[in-house]
């Protein structure tokens, strides 16, 4: 025990002796990870549910276009809101899971999200008309605002550093196993049955985090020692000392401010952080990933697949796949590597996409609109097979290195850079950012196209996508292999010269 409580604390010098990472090496090598692969998993199971939001709108809103009922019965612009609406009230719940996550901790926010995941699908269920559907999916949007907060925090506060990069990215991984999940299970059931099936991922994961520990750095926030070396001893396994950890964390946060007061804005170690966050999730947004996915349809049917249902389906295939390959790597070859090789491959294949539209459809003519109604029209009218297949292609490069990259590491970074203090605030920053862009975007696509052309839109996302490698290099960290404590440290500068 002595020999623990004389560990140096690790925010006088972030970069550990090699004394301090032989110490460290050793306790690593005494953890079992079999119950923190539990609380991982019963942790994302929402962001499962997330994704069964994200895609629950594909399947349904064909059907709800075309119900008899015409309390019920969606028009184009209705629509247009019932997919985006959830944009709307995921901001909203980045907003409050931000103040809630400090209020009562990373886990009872967790089953308190679950919730309105469950209440929205049950209004969707019981619908009598357009508002019922509206709200419903408003409260579903606010359930994964909150969870696409308070999942990153719970996993990277209960991760150590040598599986954090690996549990952070199925986050990204679960998300899209979840939409992949919806469009599957919408080509066999109604919109009804699918509301039924998308709200048992959150009523799992409700039940599930009651058996599952708060995250040790929270309890010791709350001066509760005595439950964090509980948890840590559940997470860890019966050999690690937990004390030696409890106190390292600890040590870490004395020598922080307790409380956040706008001053801190000064301090880079806060500064920086949020910087860095916001600025990653508003360049995830400009790489054109919704514009991709709405194009998506109408590609297909120009390379002749006969079923768009089944299209969707791969599309979301590739992005499991690939982030699945993601997750596997992260902690090998680290975040910035992953960000800049998924800049460069999105960056490519939207340039080549625009090179597709400037081909295929007339300048004067180039718009959106255009493009769906040709893609209707005579066969005369389509464009070559090869080059529809060109664009194919080069869509599934793009979901390809979107989901290697920029598709799973912005959340994972969020969760690991910001102080304990501020990590609420800076997160739910982080998300408002998110969501706010990710509606702007949505909502603008069509104004965009009809200002600067298809192909000018994606040379223009193609621009954006150089940057964010641009961004990647001169100002992301690598927090690969890094305790959360010698991360923030960096940001300080506190690091031995």
């Amino acid at each position: 025990m002595d020999d623990f409580e004389e560990t140096r604390p690790l925010l006088v010098n972030s970069e550990l002796t090699d004394e301090d990472r032989s110490e460290q090496d050793s306790y690593l090598d005494k953890v079992k990870n079999g119950k923190l692969y539990m609380a991982t998993f019963a942790a994302v199971l929402g962001p499962l549910s997330f994704g069964f939001v994200l895609g629950y709108s594909s399947p349904a809103i064909p059907e709800l276009r075309g119900i008899q009922d015409p309390r019920l019965q969606l028009s184009t612009d209705e629509a247009s809101w019932f997919g985006s609406v959830v944009t709307i009230g995921a901001a909203f719940g980045g907003l409050i899971g931000g103040w809630v996550v400090e209020r009562i901790g990373r886990k009872l926010s967790l089953m308190f999200c679950a919730v309105p995941f469950i209440c929205g699908f049950t209004v969707i269920i019981a619908a009598q008309n357009h508002w019922m559907l509206y709200v419903g999916r408003v409260l579903t949007g606010l359930a994964s605002g909150v969870t696409s907060l308070v999942v990153p925090l719970y996993i990277s506060e209960t991760a150590h550093e040598r599986v954090r990069g690996t549990m952070g990215s199925c986050v990204q991984l679960m998300v899209v196993t979840g939409i992949m999940g919806a469009y599957v299970t919408g080509l066999f059931l109604d919109w009804q049955w699918l509301a039924i099936t998308s709200s048992i991922p959150p009523t799992l994961m409700l039940v599930c985090m009651c058996f599952m520990p708060e995250t040790p750095r929270f309890l010791l926030c709350q001066g509760k020692r005595r439950e964090a070396e509980e948890a840590l001893r559940f997470l860890r396994g019966p050999d690690a000392p937990a004390e030696w950890e409890c106190a390292r964390i600890e040590e870490a946060y004395k020598n922080e401010e307790q409380s956040f007061s706008l001053a801190d804005l000064k301090d880079p170690g806060v500064l920086k952080p949020l910087g860095i966050g916001i600025m990653m999730m508003l360049l995830q947004q400009m790489t054109g990933i919704n514009a991709i996915m709405f194009y998506a349809e109408t590609i297909f049917e120009q390379a002749h697949f006969k079923s768009s249902d089944v299209a969707t389906v791969i599309v979301a295939a590739t992005q499991v796949v690939f982030t699945a390959i993601a997750a596997v790597i992260m902690d090998k070859a680290g975040r910035k590597v992953l960000l800049i090789l998924s800049g460069v491959t999105m960056c490519v294949s939207e340039a080549v996409f625009g090179v597709y539209f400037k081909l295929t459809v007339k300048h004067n003519n180039s718009t959106l609109i255009s493009l769906l109604t040709d893609a209707q029209g005579s066969l005369a009218e389509q464009p070559p097979t090869d080059l529809a297949w060109l664009a194919v292609g080069s869509m599934g490069l793009f979901i390809a290195g979107f989901a290697l990259g920029w598709g799973p590491t912005p959340w994972l970074v969020m969760s690991e850079i910001f102080p304990t203090r501020v990590r609420g605030l800076g997160s739910a920053l982080c998300v408002l950012t998110n969501w706010t862009c990710a509606f702007i975007v949505t909502k603008t696509f069509q104004n965009l196209t009809d200002a600067i052309t298809s192909a000018g839109t994606f040379w223009m996302f193609s621009g954006l996508c150089a940057l964010n490698v641009i961004f990647t290099a001169i100002f992301v960290p690598e927090t690969k292999g890094r305790t959360l404590e010698e991360i923030q440290a960096r940001f300080k500068g506190t690091r031995q010269h």
